[in-house]
């Protein structure tokens, strides 16, 4: 029986990340009362008010052609989702306009692990000392295991979007590779005739994300939205 200081968790999307999260969650005051995979919710058809009465927060971890509608269908059920499937970033406006006439609360971010969210700071960082340092040259590069659909990822093209949005201008090389069972590496790089600066984030396992979607459905359940990662690690600061 669920204990009276444990929030109900529904678990959209149910493949390795969702039984990780689904084990970790007891840890962030949880209690998973709703599991819905591909047989259960083709077209976000399991999503309606009976199967997610007293639901509190679902955490959506499916398919890039999926996702944006789970997250309107849970916004219409003003459900707070934390969004951690990647390649539907297309559709965020969609989402978004979902969220907010609804006055639901949504966390997105490409990736959530606290140590990429640091890392996209680094980044942004040497990209604004750089920008004006013309004698360097810039690329982006990842490595991910073979099954993961998007490349390059959503986290890569993050990091490229902050390296611009930080005053680099210039043209920055994006290449990934997709191979074996490697859970992710990211690497941002500047090279000149005289040195080099390599900036790397390596994943050692999916802990890292389960535990910072768990983090960041414990944060929305009282809040009203569209919300990033960042803001939960680093506050309203962080919001673009």
């Amino acid at each position: 029986m669920p204990t009276e200081t444990h929030r109900k968790l529904a678990l959209i999307g149910y493949g390795k990340m969702g039984r990780l999260i689904e084990q970790l969650s007891p840890q962030f005051g949880f209690d998973v009362v709703l599991r819905l995979d591909v047989q259960e919710n083709p077209r976000g058809e399991g999503i309606t008010a009976s199967a997610f009465k007293g639901v509190d927060v679902a955490i959506e971890f499916s398919m890039p052609e999926t996702a944006p509608v789970n997250l309107i269908r849970l916004a219409g059920l003003r459900v707070p989702a934390v969004a951690g499937t990647t390649g539907w970033l297309d559709k965020l406006d969609e989402v978004r306009s979902a969220v907010e006439q609804h006055q639901s609360g949504l966390v997105w971010s490409p990736n959530f692990s606290t140590g990429v969210a640091v890392f996209r700071r680094l980044t942004m960082l040497a990209a604004k000392l750089l920008r004006d340092e013309t004698s360097y040259g810039a690329w982006a590069w990842e490595i991910h295991h073979d099954q993961k659909k998007d490349a390059p990822s959503g986290t890569l093209l993050h990091l490229v979007q902050a390296m611009k949005d930080a005053g680099y201008a210039r043209a920055i090389d994006v290449s990934s590779n997709r191979a074996g069972m490697h859970p992710g590496t990211h690497e941002i790089g500047f090279d000149s005739a005289a040195d080099t600066i390599t900036l790397r984030h390596t994943a050692r396992s999916r802990e890292g994300f389960a535990r910072g979607a768990l983090k960041s459905a414990r944060w929305i359940i009282d809040r009203s939205g569209v919300h990033t990662f960042e803001e939960v690690l680093f506050g309203e600061a962080s919001k673009p």
